[in-house]
C-alpha cells in the first residue's frame, strides 16, 4: 500500500470558483493558501482577503462553519510564490483565457515541489494545449480538473489527462477528490468542454430551438424540462439565469471556435435571444435580469418574441403533466411519441436531440456510456442519465424512432446513428449497460467500473440501469423486514437497520425495529449500525416522528393514549444509549425531531457533511420528547466541569427554542448535535464503510456502554434567567405568546425546572419532564394548529 496524502493545496485564482475551492478544501480540513494578483492599492493580499471575506456572504454557504474562513491562507503572486513548494495540489482557477494561463504558469512552474500534482480548472480548454511549454516532467504531473459550481454542493467532479500525464498522477488525483472531498470523479477525453458541459450546453441549445419551434415560453420550458423529468427544479432558462448568460456564451463560443467538422455544428451558435441578453447586460441572476427578471416580490419571464418581461408563471398542460406521471418508461415515451399535444411533441423532440447526440459523439467524448450518465446526473442535477433513460424506455424502439427521425428531417442534423447502436453486442444486450460493464464506443466493447482502492470503501457505488450492481435495498442477508424496517448483514459482524419509511420518519415499526436490532446486535454482532439504502442519493437519515401515523390515536383517545407510544420511544432511545455493543448512527441530509434525538442516543454518530440536524418541533406547536433536551442539558453539565452550566447550557435551548437547523455536519458540531468524536465524512457513498469500521473498532477495543451518572442542574435559578429574556423578547414583538409558552416548557426542562441551583437528577427526571410537557401541549389549542398546518402545507405555521 502506497499512500497519497494531500498535506496542504494551493489554489491559485481567488475569482468565484478558485474561492470556493479553498473553502472546501478547508470543509475537508486539508490546508490551503489562496493565491491572487497583488492589489494596487490598501494591503497588498486585497484582493484575496475581500475574496475570503466574501465567502461568508454566499448563498448557499460554500463553508460548512462561516468561521472557518479564518482558515484560509492569503498569498499573492508578487511576495509568495515560494509557498507552492510546501504544497502537494495546485490547482489554477482562473478566467478562461488561454494566453493568461500560459503567463501565469510561466511564474509558478519553477516554484512547483517535485511530486506535487499541477491541474487546471477550465470549463473546456484545450489541457493539452495549456500544457505546451511544460518540461516532460511537470507534464506528466499536470492534467485538467472541472469542478462544478458551487464546488460544495456539485457532486462532479472531471479529470482530464492528456497523453504525456503520469496515469498514477491521475490514480491519486481521483482518490483525493471521491475520498477527502468527496465527489464524484469522471474520467473525460481532452474534447472542448468535455463530457458535461459538452453534453449539457448541447441540450439547452436543442431545449431553446425546439421551444421556439413548438411555440413555448421560458416558463412553461422551464416546468416540463424541470422536476417533472427529474432534473434540477430550475429548468432550462432559469439554470441558464443562475449559471450567468455570458459564461454560457463562452460554453457556446468554444464549441464554435473548436468544432467546425461536428455534424451539429449549426446549432452551435448562440441564440439571438441570449445574445441580445448578454449585449443589454442581463447577465441572469447576478445581474437581476436574464430569461426572468425579479419586480418587486414577482418574477417575470422574457417574451422571446417582444423582448419584454411578461407576467410568468406557465404550467404545463394537463395531459403532458399526466403523460410524466407513467412511471414505465417504455410506455411514457410512446405517449409522448405518439401525442398531438406540442408540450409533448417538444419533449420527445429533447430527448431525440440528446440521444442522437450522444450516440454519435460517445466515442469521442467519454470513454465509456457510464460517464456520460454519471456527468449529467453529477454535474447537471439529473435524476437518470441519457442513455439510462434511452434503454430504460427500450433500446431497439427509440433507436428506431430516433433513425426515422433523423431520414424525415425533424433531426438536429442528418448524422445517421452510428453501427453499434442498431446492430452488434449493444443491440443483443438491449443496451448500453450490461453486467460485465458500459459500452465503449472507441473500443467496441464493454468496460467495468474502476477498480481504484478509493472504491472499496463503497459497498454501494453510484448504480447504473441496467448494470445489475447490488444496492442496499436487497444486499445481504435479512434477519427481518417489514413495510418499516430492514434488518441484515453481510457476514461482517456488523449488524444494519436501515428505514423505509417514507422521509424515514418514526412510528411503532420502526421503534419495534429498533429494539429488535439492538437485541439481536447485543447477541451475536459486535456492533449496530443505523442506515438507510438512500443516504448518498439525498434521502433523509430521518424528519422524525410520524405525526400522520399517530393522529387517529389521538384523535380517539385525547393526549393520555399518547403517553405509551412516547414512554416506548424513549426507553428504545435509552436502551441504545446503554447498548452492550456500540450502536453508530450513519447519518446523512435530514435529522429532524425525534430523528436529531435517535442521532444523540447512538454510541456514535458518523455523519455525511451534508447533515442537517435539528431539534425543531417548535414548528409545529410542541417540544422535544424522545431524549433530545435531556442529552442538551446531559452536554451542558459535562462541558461545564464544575463552572457555570448556564454559560454552556444556553447553545442547547437556543437551538431547540428556535428550531435552529444546522446547515452541515461541521455547524452540527458547533451546536452540540456532533461531538468531537464523531466521524465527518465528505462521499455519502462512504458512509456504510465507514460506520461499520467505527463500530468493529470501538468493539475490538473493548467497547463498554457509559455509566448512568447524576446530572448536575441549575433549577430556578437557570430557569428564571432564561424566562427573563424570554419576557423580553415576547414584550418585544419578537416572539408570540406561544412561542414565549414552548421557550418557558424547554427553559423548564433543560435547568431541571423547580429545584435549587446545583441539584442532580437523573435522565428520567428528564424525560418524565419531557413527557409532562409535550401531552400537555398536545391538548393545547395553539399547537393543535400549528401541527394541522404542518400536516397539510408542509410548512410551519407561526401563530
Amino acid at each position: 500500500m502506497t499512500n497519497f496524502i494531500v498535506k496542504k493545496v494551493a489554489v491559485l485564482g481567488a475569482g468565484v470558483m478558485g474561492a470556493q475551492i479553498a473553502a472546501h478544501c478547508i470543509n475537508a480540513r486539508v490546508p490551503v493558501v489562496l493565491f491572487d494578483l497583488p492589489a494596487r492599492e490598501g494591503p497588498k493580499n486585497g484582493i484575496v482577503l475581500r475574496a475570503v471575506d466574501n465567502l461568508k456572504k454566499l448563498s448557499p454557504a460554500p463553508l460548512g462553519n462561516k468561521d472557518d474562513a479564518a482558515l484560509i491562507e492569503v498569498a499573492n503572486y508578487e511576495d509568495d510564490l515560494a509557498l507552492l513548494a510546501g504544497c502537494d495540489l495546485i490547482i489554477e482557477a482562473i478566467a478562461e483565457r488561454m494566453d493568461w494561463k500560459h503567463d501565469l504558469y510561466k511564474k509558478v512552474a519553477p516554484h512547483i515541489a517535485p511530486g506535487a500534482i499541477f491541474a487546471s480548472n477550465t470549463s473546456g480548454l484545450s489541457i493539452t494545449a495549456l500544457a505546451d511549454g511544460f518540461d516532460a516532467e511537470l507534464k506528466a504531473r499536470f492534467c485538467g480538473v472541472h469542478f462544478f459550481n458551487p464546488p460544495r454542493y456539485m457532486h462532479l467532479v472531471e479529470i482530464i489527462p492528456t497523453a504525456s500525464t503520469s496515469a498514477s498522477i491521475v490514480d491519486q488525483l481521483e482518490g483525493f477528490l471521491t475520498t477527502t472531498l468527496g465527489k464524484g470523479v469522471v474520467r473525460a477525453k481532452d474534447t472542448p468542454n468535455f463530457i458535461a458541459n459538452r453534453v449539457g450546453v448541447f441540450g439547452m441549445l436543442a431545449t431553446i430551438h425546439e421551444a421556439q419551434k413548438f411555440g413555448l415560453s421560458v416558463d412553461v420550458v422551464d416546468d416540463l424540462t424541470g422536476a417533472k423529468l427529474g432534473r434540477a427544479k430550475s429548468g432550462t432558462f432559469r439554470t441558464a439565469d443562475v449559471v450567468g448568460l455570458d459564461t454560457m456564451g463562452h460554453v457556446i463560443r468554444t464549441m464554435q471556435d473548436t468544432l467546425p467538422d461536428d455534424p451539429f455544428f449549426a446549432l452551435y451558435q448562440t441564440p439571438d435571444v441570449l445574445a441580445k441578453l448578454v449585449a443589454g447586460g442581463a447577465l441572469g441572476q447576478k445581474a437581476g435580469a436574464g430569461f426572468y427578471k425579479k419586480v418587486g416580490k414577482d418574477i417575470l419571464r422574457l417574451d422571446t418574441v417582444s423582448g419584454e418581461y411578461v407576467a410568468g408563471g406557465g404550467k404545463a398542460a394537463d395531459i403532458v403533466a399526466r403523460i410524466l406521471k407513467e412511471k414505465d418508461p417504455v410506455k411514457q415515451f410512446k405517449a409522448l411519441r405518439e401525442s398531438s399535444n406540442p408540450q409533448a411533441q417538444f419533449l420527445w423532440a429533447i430527448f431525440r436531440d440528446v440521444f442522437h447526440y450522444i450516440a454519435v459523439h460517445l466515442g469521442d467524448v467519454a470513454d465509456n456510456a457510464r460517464d456520460i450518465d454519471f456527468a449529467m446526473r453529477w454535474g447537471f442535477g439529473w435524476n437518470v442519465g441519457p442513455f439510462e433513460t434511452w434503454q430504460a424506455a427500450g433500446w431497439q424502439q427509440i433507436a428506431t424512432w430516433v433513425s426515422e427521425d433523423i431520414a424525415e428531417g425533424r433531426a438536429l442534423c442528418d448524422a445517421p446513428l452510428p453501427g453499434w447502436v442498431s446492430s452488434g453486442q449493444v443491440f443483443d444486450n438491449g443496451g448500453v449497460h450490461t453486467p460485465a460493464g458500459a459500452y465503449a464506443a472507441s473500443k467496441n466493447a464493454f468496460v467495468p467500473r474502476s477498480e481504484l482502492a478509493v472504491y472499496e470503501r463503497q459497498p454501494f457505488r453510484a448504480p447504473v440501469f441496467g448494470s445489475g450492481m447490488l444496492d442496499g435495498k436487497s444486499a445481504g442477508a435479512t434477519f427481518y423486514e417489514d413495510e418499516s424496517v430492514r434488518i441484515w448483514h453481510m457476514d461482517d459482524e456488523v449488524l444494519v437497520i436501515s428505514l423505509k419509511t417514507k422521509m424515514h420518519v418514526i412510528g411503532e415499526g420502526v421503534i419495534n425495529g429498533l429494539n429488535m436490532a439492538r437485541a439481536e446486535a447485543e447477541k451475536n454482532f459486535k456492533g449496530l449500525v443505523i442506515w438507510s439504502s438512500d443516504a448518498a442519493a439525498g434521502g433523509a437519515f430521518s424528519a422524525g416522528a410520524d405525526l400522520q401515523a399517530a393522529l387517529p390515536l389521538f384523535m380517539q383517545g385525547g393526549a393520555k393514549a399518547m403517553a405509551p407510544g412516547i414512554k416506548l420511544l424513549q426507553n428504545t432511545f435509552m436502551a441504545m444509549k446503554y447498548s452492550n455493543v456500540p450502536v453508530v448512527a450513519a447519518v446523512a441530509g435530514l435529522a429532524l425531531g425525534g430523528g436529531c434525538e435517535l442521532a444523540l442516543h447512538a454510541s456514535r454518530r458518523v455523519a455525511a457533511f451534508e447533515s442537517y440536524m435539528g431539534l425543531v418541533e417548535v414548528g409545529v406547536g410542541l417540544i422535544p420528547a424522545g431524549g433530545g433536551l435531556k442529552e442538551a442539558a446531559l452536554r451542558a453539565a459535562n462541558a461545564a466541569k464544575g463552572s457555570d452550566i448556564l454559560h454552556f447550557l444556553k447553545s442547547g435551548f437556543t437551538n431547540a427554542a428556535m428550531a435552529n437547523v444546522s446547515k452541515s455536519a461541521a455547524e452540527a458540531r458547533a451546536m452540540g448535535y456532533l461531538t468531537d468524536d464523531d466521524v465527518i465524512v465528505f462521499n455519502a457513498y462512504e458512509l456504510l464503510h465507514v460506520a461499520k469500521v467505527q463500530a468493529r473498532a470501538m468493539f475490538d477495543a473493548g467497547y463498554r456502554p457509559p455509566l448512568q451518572k447524576p446530572v448536575a442542574v441549575t433549577g430556578r435559578y437557570g430557569w428564571a434567567t432564561i424566562r427573563a429574556q424570554l419576557v423580553n423578547m415576547r414584550d418585544g414583538g419578537f416572539i408570540s405568546a406561544h412561542d414565549y409558552k414552548l421557550g418557558d416548557m424547554i427553559a423548564e426542562i433543560v435547568t431541571g425546572g423547580d429545584v435549587d441551583q446545583g441539584s442532580v437528577v437523573s435522565e428520567q427526571w428528564f424525560l418524565d419532564m419531557e413527557c409532562k410537557a409535550f401531552l400537555e401541549l398536545l391538548k393545547h389549542p395553539k399547537s393543535q394548529e400549528r401541527i394541522m398546518g404542518m400536516m397539510q402545507t408542509g410548512k410551519p405555521v407561526r401563530n
